[in-house]
């Protein structure tokens, strides 16, 4: 997984140019109105601050759409060179419309790597780890305000600082983003099968994995090209040996075969349990029969949360403690003579018992190793794609994609059924697992993607699909009540909040100017951000999303609580500065944790690959919006309710994100973005 880590980290130079960015105007303003005496005009003043927001919301609308017609990687290439040329203008800046134009271009580059970073990290990250490495733009945004602050506030040590080569500085990396950009970052391989390009994806796959067989992660990404629909079931499995079902007389009916690539018979077989309901239908109606005070509580959640939750947190009783092997392909059969004729050969995974099979590979990329179903079922977290005939064998009406998950409570079974492929059914146990059953788009007759499947729901057309409304809602959500929380109005006016407390006078007795001691404060802070933010990646895909989330709001409520009542208490003045602060720290750096990285990732993650670029776009415009509305109204809001009104506001924005993780957001830890979209489709019908 190295290439892959190494190619995440590369897309997010974009993310640390946009921390400079932020840091350095904000360092930069103080000189930029003494040379162009903007103290008299705020309005000009508020211009320059938000114009690259005005942009940027602009950008949003379209840079979603045009990456999905375009491709991730040239919208990133744009970005670098928008970054370029905004610091060139600036260095030549003679005049504010100068300065203007320069932030203009600045926003566009913001825009771009701010809304598609996410994104294209989220297509080429392995379910296990995209958490971690979706963590980076976050890290790499407070790592660029770190830098950047550092290279500030040595400026303002000298007589004359100079503002244009403060803000011009960020041409410099942005060319080492524009390198890797074009001979490095490849392209998604969600949006090359998208466009039908599934050769190339298959050898950007092969890169990042480092594995010449991902023919199941091929599989499944034309796969999640038609998310689940009406037919969509949760079932429940079995999962036995061949050898105990076969002397099994009862056992022998409607089972699905399954194979290693080393094996030339059927080693193991899963066949549906009857009469019981799945194991999540049956958990839910246990949990709404409860009544318990917790239980009443998981009520007032979205049915989507709880069928998440159940499947994260409510696993299925293993059968039997032992272990069972990886599993491949899977086809029903209909007596037990059927398991000494393999549907698969040990060498060339051929199909040979059913000729009707055509003379292309699982993606119909018209490969020499013909009549292919894919060799590897692993697509990551655990879960397995596997197939089984829609007919009961005759291959006459498609086949059934089978995401397929072991309880991963049972050590033994998890670890059998996760890893290798070293099928061998003597020593193995049964044990149970649930699946997420719909309709494949891979053609029987020639084993390739059904393009009209796709068409229907690329496009605007898509977002008429119940579960991409509902993806939207949680997308939008937590967008809206990120900046809710106020975390903008402390990032662009922190000076001021910090100077009220005092902090910059109690710094000015080591013999600095009070614009350096804001400086030096707000290198502390982001430099607190930092480890807070590493522990966030290291929890990311263990505890998840919704968890830090949970957690790390209540935190945020206290610190700016401890901001309101520090008015209360006689405090000396150099106490009140230490505890304002404190109070700072602590919520930027616990933000950043949660709300900071979380809502960018979870919105990556939820959409279908047809509609991810516009439903981002939708997300982040909600995103420049909110930006735009809180800064603006931020000197407004002070004048009229004074700091403690506006930080009371914001506490009340913090309790409205809490309930809302908690009732409507979903837990995607671990779970391949197909299967996240397939459980969203299914979830939000009515039953």
């Amino acid at each position: 997984m190295r290439e892959v880590v190494i190619v995440a980290i590369a897309a997010t130079v974009g993310n640390v140019l946009v921390g400079w960015d932020s840091s350095t105007i904000a360092g930069g303003m103080t000189y930029i109105k003494k040379e162009f005496k903007l103290e008299t005009n705020p309005t000009l003043e508020g211009l320059i601050m938000s114009i690259s927001f005005i942009t940027g919301t602009v950008v949003t609308i379209f840079s979603g759409t045009v990456s999905d017609m375009l491709g991730r990687r040239p919208m990133l290439i744009a970005s670098s060179i928008m970054f370029f040329f905004s610091g060139l203008v600036m260095l030549w800046a003679p005049n504010v419309t100068v300065v203007l134009l320069s932030r203009l271009l600045d926003g566009i580059a913001l825009a771009l790597s701010i809304t598609l970073t996410p994104l294209y990290i989220s297509e080429i990250a392995p379910p296990d780890i995209r958490g971690t490495l979706n963590t980076l733009p976050q890290f790499s945004c407070s790592g660029g305000m770190f830098l950047a602050y550092i290279m500030v506030f040595s400026l303002s040590l000298v007589d004359s600082p100079s503002w244009r080569a403060m803000l011009a500085v960020v041409s410099i990396p942005s060319v080492a983003y524009f390198l890797l950009a074009v001979f490095y970052l490849p392209e998604s391989p969600p949006w090359l099968v998208s466009k039908g390009r599934v050769t190339e994806a298959k050898k950007v796959l092969q890169r990042l994995r480092n594995s010449e067989d991902v023919s199941g992660e091929l599989a499944l990404l034309a796969e999640g090209m038609s998310p689940a629909g009406e037919s969509a079931t949760i079932e429940e499995y079995i999962v036995t040996p061949a050898s105990d079902l076969m002397a099994n007389k009862e056992a022998g009916r409607d089972c699905i075969k399954l194979y290693g690539p080393n094996q030339g018979g059927v080693s193991m077989v899963a066949q549906q349990v009857s009469g019981q309901g799945s194991m999540i239908s049956r958990s839910m109606l246990t949990l709404s029969r409860h009544g318990s005070i917790v239980a009443q509580a998981e009520n007032l959640k979205d049915p989507l949360v709880n069928l998440f939750g159940i499947v994260h947190d409510v696993n299925p009783p293993p059968l039997d403690s032992g272990g069972s092997r990886a599993m491949l392909v899977g086809d029903t059969f209909q007596s037990n003579d059927n398991l000494n004729a393999p549907l698969l050969s040990a060498q060339g995974s051929t199909l040979e018992k059913d000729k009707a099979f055509g003379s292309k590979d699982a993606l119909g990329t018209g490969n020499n190793d013909a009549n292919q179903l894919p060799k590897s079922t692993s697509i990551g977290g655990g879960w397995k794609l596997v197939y089984k005939s829609a007919d009961g064998g005759r291959n006459e009406k498609g086949l059934q994609r089978v995401y397929l998950r072991a309880d991963p409570n049972a050590g033994s079974a998890q670890g059998s059924f996760c890893d290798g492929y070293d099928l061998n059914a003597d020593g193995s146990e049964s044990f149970q697992a649930s699946a997420l059953v719909s309709h494949s788009v891979l053609c029987p007759k020639n084993i390739s993607m059904k393009p009209e499947n796709a068409a229907k729901r690329t496009g605007f057309g898509g977002l008429s699909d119940i579960g991409v409304r509902r993806a939207l809602g949680v997308g939008v959500g937590l967008q809206l009540l990120q900046q809710a929380a106020g975390i903008n109005g402390f990032l662009y006016y922190a000076p001021q909040i910090l100077d009220q407390a005092g902090v910059g006078a109690l710094l000015s007795n080591i013999g600095i100017s009070s614009t350096s001691a804001s400086l030096l404060v707000n290198i502390v802070t982001t430099l607190a951000m930092l480890p807070c933010i590493a522990l966030s990646m290291r929890l990311m895909d263990v505890a998840g999303r919704r968890a830090i989330m949970l957690y790390t709001i209540p935190i945020l409520i206290v610190s700016l609580m401890v901001l309101i009542l520090r008015n209360l208490f006689h405090m000396s003045a150099n106490v009140n500065a230490i505890v304002t602060a404190l109070s700072v720290m602590v919520y930027e750096s616990c933000f950043v944790m949660g709300l900071g990285a979380i809502p960018n990732i979870v919105c990556s993650e939820i959409f279908p690959t047809s509609v991810r670029g516009i439903c981002i776009s939708i997300c982040s415009l909600t995103f420049w919006i909110s930006i735009l509305i809180v800064t603006s109204s931020f000197p407004f809001l002070l004048q009229i309710l004074g700091l403690s009104g506006v930080i009371g506001l914001y506490i009340i924005g913090c309790i409205a994100a809490w309930i809302f993780v908690y009732l409507k957001v979903p837990e995607t830890k671990g779970m391949p973005l197909e299967v996240i979209i397939d459980f969203f489709a299914i979830g939000a019908r009515p039953e």
